[in-house]
């Protein structure tokens, strides 16, 4: 897997980013279809094997087991520089004050924590989860600059917010000096594009790396509509990403199914081709709970769709309410 420039930034990384909040102790966190550190150390094994050197997890995924069993892993299977390694801040962490959000206080403090559970020096990429409306943008910007200078992280990157607040960010950052954001990690599919409106070209124009997640959202993009799945039964937020939708998304889902069926290819392997070939894309994070899912998102890099399987894909689309920044 030939690798990318990350932004504009010097860094390379693989095209695809394996997303970590699969594995995890499902005692330690809201998702009781993660998989346990023995499960898990395969997926990251094969994600290595088939050239994917870019790996992103969060402290809040089942309550830093995530960070452990991904940071034990990868000291195991790949020396530490030629690996790249996400993780971030933001969502509570412990119970009173200072125990979420972006506030110097647990910035200082959750950059410790997650070294720790994740045994290394330093993250290549230190990541906001969310915009926190609480904090003053300048003292996140301020203690994230920090952080770099401190030498715990190479680089940072924000997630799913308004297009108005990250530009805001990368003004404040220019004009104090400060490190700035070179990613952006946000919410794209074929079933959710406002982020085609703002955002995307925001990044485009920034020279910001974009690193979509649920790509394939949430699987309902590779199954038919009225089928379910042991996460989907479980997963309180990703309900929430779809509790309106309606007619138009399941016809999304069946345009999705009739192009792979006429290529003869997993539908998986459509629904990512799609959103790799969006101006801009950089790196998509994919979860795998199979192992068959890797080989698929890999796949996906070789599958190129003509201009007239784009416009059945994109056709039943209709817009939709903003969700994912909270």
């Amino acid at each position: 897997m030939d690798p990318v420039r990350f932004g504009r930034s010097g860094l390379e990384v693989s095209r695809l980013c394996l997303g970590c909040m699969s594995y995890g102790v499902p005692e330690r966190g809201p998702h009781p279809w993660s998989l346990g550190e023995a499960e898990s150390r395969p997926f990251l094994r094969r994600a290595l094997d088939l050239g994917i050197n870019f790996f992103d997890t969060a402290n809040v995924y089942s309550d830093g087991s995530s960070e452990e069993i991904v940071g034990r892993a990868l000291k195991d299977f790949a020396p530490r520089d030629e690996i790249v390694l996400a993780t971030k801040v933001h969502g509570r962490m412990h119970k009173g004050p200072n125990g979420a959000g972006l506030s110097r206080k647990a910035i200082l403090a959750e950059i410790d924590h997650s070294l720790r559970r994740l045994g290394t020096d330093y993250v290549d990429l230190y990541q906001i989860h969310r915009f926190d409306p609480h904090t003053p943008l300048e003292e996140t910007l301020e203690a994230l600059h920090d952080v770099v200078k401190a030498g715990k992280a190479r680089y940072i990157g924000a997630s799913s917010m308004y297009a108005w607040q990250f530009a805001r960010a990368l003004h404040l950052a220019e004009r104090h000096g400060w490190t700035r954001f070179v990613s952006m990690q946000n919410y794209v599919n074929l079933l959710y594009r406002e982020e085609e409106r703002e955002m995307l070209p925001l990044c485009r124009a920034e020279g910001i790396a974009v690193m979509p997640w649920s790509p394939m959202a949430r699987g309902r993009l590779t199954r038919d509509w009225d089928q379910g799945s042991a996460r989907a039964e479980t997963d309180a937020f990703g309900r929430s990403l779809y509790a309106k939708t309606g007619e138009a998304d399941r016809k999304v889902v069946e345009a999705v199914a009739a192009v792979a069926a006429a290529r003869g290819v997993p539908r998986a392997q459509v629904a990512l081709a799609w959103v790799l070939q969006q101006p801009g894309i950089t790196s998509p994070i994919v979860g795998a709970t199979k192992l068959e899912h890797l080989d698929d998102a890999v796949a996906a890099l070789s599958l190129r769709l003509s201009p007239e399987e784009c416009a059945t894909l994109e056709a039943p689309y209709v817009p939709h309410a903003v969700v994912g920044h909270a």
